[in-house]
């Protein structure tokens, strides 16, 4: 099992054996996600930009300005 002592900063080193099996290194970010009540999961936050290609659609069609603020007052009043 791995341990970690909490310095007077609340700062850990997260073991080496830890670090490979998430697969950080210097500089990365980690999430901590709670699973229940005083437990939580260490999980890497390293996703790569390229994964989100594709998310977003590209527009049918060109729209000018006069359009998006009609599109914009429109959806602003719940209608």
């Amino acid at each position: 099992m791995a341990t970690a002592t909490l310095t007077s900063k609340g700062q850990i080193t997260l073991p080496r054996v830890v670090r490979e099996k998430l697969g950080v290194s210097a500089g990365d970010r980690v999430e901590f996600v709670e699973l229940a009540e005083g437990q939580f999961a260490v999980v890497p936050a390293v996703d790569d930009v390229r994964a989100l290609k594709g998310i977003v659609a590209k527009p049918r069609k060109a729209l000018s300005i006069e359009e998006m603020r009609r599109i914009v007052a429109k959806r602003g009043s719940g209608t």
